[in-house]
């Protein structure tokens, strides 16, 4: 039947819904209405859960929106591809700056100009001795006193050098199979016509026969540090000297020692000396020129 048809007899709108509705069950829609206040429950959680969710993320999609305050990897990688050859601007990253600051190689400390005249002292060795020497000397200027590739042949001339300063002064030679030894003295040296041993406490000797530098300081054994004489230089005593050097410089032997509790400090026990060098140390200015 046509509604407005069915309006026209006189009949209202109201009244055909009330014709209408009495055949529809009530209780499909209180089943729904009440499953819509639980949907709409459910509905009003899940949005609470969802905002406080983007609330969460909304930093990170901060952080991708603002293009212009980070780079990607891409970017950088596209920057460093186009960077132009002599440009001033870095792109090595902060892991690259620390591996070059931790390279071993920049802690290591220069070798002085003086120290390169010598023929035994390398840069390891140099190492070596600045780590040993004893604190009075450290820092100071290295000075060259006698060599007998400079100054020639002889135990008077190295004993009159070494007149030229007082303090610790550092005695290196060395066999012609490449042992490098010696030890550590005291300036002025002064020979004596008997023999009576000087020195003190801080003196050592070192070799480095036995593959890397090493450094043999007093037992407490006796108090034979070192000898000096007209016709010989000595460190050490008991068995045998440390090192013993002969008047001429041309020869040497050495043997175990028990002042300084090391053993023999070359190839061979008697040996030809390759080269004698006698270093001292100084705060003056009239050496650096």
């Amino acid at each position: 039947m046509n509604l407005r048809q069915y309006a026209k007899d006189g009949k209202s709108q109201s009244s055909i819904m009330s014709f209408v509705l009495p055949s529809i069950n009530f209780d499909w829609f209180k089943a729904n209405g009440q499953a819509n206040e639980v949907k709409s429950t459910e509905s009003d959680s899940f949005k609470w859960r969802s905002k406080i969710f983007s609330l969460k993320d909304k930093p990170l999609d901060r952080y991708a929106e603002c293009d212009n305050g980070y780079e990607t990897k891409e970017n950088i990688t596209s920057r460093e591809e186009n960077k132009e050859p002599g440009s001033g601007t870095s792109t090595s990253s902060s892991s690259d700056v620390f591996e070059d600051f931790a390279s071993p190689h920049s802690f290591e400390k220069s070798m002085p100009s003086q120290v390169e005249e010598s023929v035994f002292i390398s840069p390891d060795l140099y190492q070596f001795f600045e780590a040993s020497l004893p604190n009075i000397v450290k820092g100071c200027q290295w000075v060259l006193l006698y060599s007998t590739a400079r100054d020639g042949i002889s135990l008077h001339t190295l004993v009159r050098k070494s007149a030229g300063l007082t303090g610790p002064c550092l005695l290196i030679t060395g066999d012609k199979q490449g042992a490098v030894f010696g030890g550590l003295l005291d300036c002025p040296l002064t020979p004596t016509a008997k023999r009576k041993y000087q020195g003190t406490t801080q003196s050592f000797v070192f070799t480095t026969m036995y593959g890397e530098p090493r450094l043999f300081r007093p037992t407490g054994a006796n108090r034979y540090f070192y000898l000096c004489l007209n016709d010989l230089l000595a460190l050490g005593g008991g068995a045998h000297f440390a090192l013993c050097l002969t008047e001429d410089l041309l020869s040497g032997t050495s043997g175990p020692c028990e002042t300084f509790g090391s053993l023999c400090l070359a190839h061979d026990q008697e040996f030809e000396l390759k080269n004698v060098e006698l270093w001292g140390f100084t705060h003056s200015s009239q050496y650096l020129n």
